[in-house]
């Protein structure tokens, strides 16, 4: 399922049009660019994406933003650890897996010189949140496209309960030698596909990558960029882009730095005590 361009109902209220336009869904927007929310993003952000071959690595996955881990994912959350070299998947066990205080760490060691992919997949929970929390929460973290249609059927006040999933991914360079197949799709519930490879890429360069959801290609999606320039440098900003008619998004590099991509696809579901499914995806990867 994908979320389309927005339409307005032509059943709607004159009233209801009548608010949306006097500025309510705008006072949101404001609002959640003016408010401190807290994040909670899930990303594989590596001390290093440039290790050496048959080496024991310790790889951080951090739940919050992109500079902050505020809370550790136990293991029982998780439904899938995989790494891809050469095209070839593997899954890694839970072994050493280390869920403890604020932060995830998770023990693995390298094989030979390649561009390799890691991927962890979280199984689904729920949360409720009250009207203006989701709402916040919609227009802080680029689920605009599902904030507007709550405003035009006049959803604003309602509060929601939410299932979410989410699925991340690294890309990291082992030794000198890239390598391809760094295309395989894992076939998590949302993941982005890199189809080129950042490690063969310099500033100025614009990297692809395939915005799938349930393995399927998903036009018009939101996702947003952004990013650590690293010790003498600035916060990479961030910026949005939208999914073309295949799927596929591109980002001009234009900072050195360790980059993320994320997006949330959220859609209304008929499950019991649930309003909405959402599914996460974010991929980092670095440029030298």
């Amino acid at each position: 399922m994908k979320i389309g361009p927005l339409v307005e109902n032509p059943n709607a209220s004159h009233a209801m049009k009548r608010q949306l336009k006097s500025g309510t869904l705008a006072m949101v927007l404001v609002a959640a660019s003016a408010a401190l929310l807290a994040a909670h993003d899930l990303f594989i952000k590596m001390d290093a994406y440039h290790v050496p071959p048959g080496t024991a690595i310790r790889v951080p996955i951090i739940n919050s933003t992109f500079f902050l881990s505020e809370n550790s994912i136990t293991a029982d959350r998780v439904a899938d650890v995989s790494v891809v070299v050469d095209g070839h998947r593997t899954e890694l066990g839970l072994d050493d897996w280390d869920a403890s205080g604020d932060s995830t760490f998770l023990g693995m060691r390298t094989g030979d010189p390649g561009t390799y992919v890691l991927g962890v997949s979280t199984n689904p929970n729920d949360l409720g949140m009250s009207a203006d929390d989701f709402n916040l929460y919609l227009a802080s973290d680029g689920v605009v496209d599902v904030l507007k249609q709550r405003a035009l059927e006049g959803e604003l006040d309602e509060e929601a309960w939410e299932q979410y999933s989410k699925h991340v991914k690294a890309i990291f360079q082992v030794g000198d030698r890239t390598s391809g197949g760094i295309d395989v799709v894992f076939g998590y519930p949302a993941e982005l596909v890199p189809l080129d490879n950042p490690y063969e890429a310099s500033v100025g360069d614009e990297l692809s990558f395939l915005v799938l959801v349930d393995s399927k290609p998903v036009a018009g999606q939101l996702v947003i960029a952004g990013g650590d320039g690293g010790a003498g440098h600035h916060e990479i900003p961030e910026r949005e882009a939208r999914s073309d008619l295949d799927g596929v998004v591109s980002f001009e590099i234009d900072h050195p730095g360790r980059w993320y991509l994320k997006f949330i696809h959220m859609v209304k579901t008929e499950a019991e005590d649930l309003d909405y499914e959402s599914k996460w995806a974010t991929i980092s990867f670095e440029v030298r």
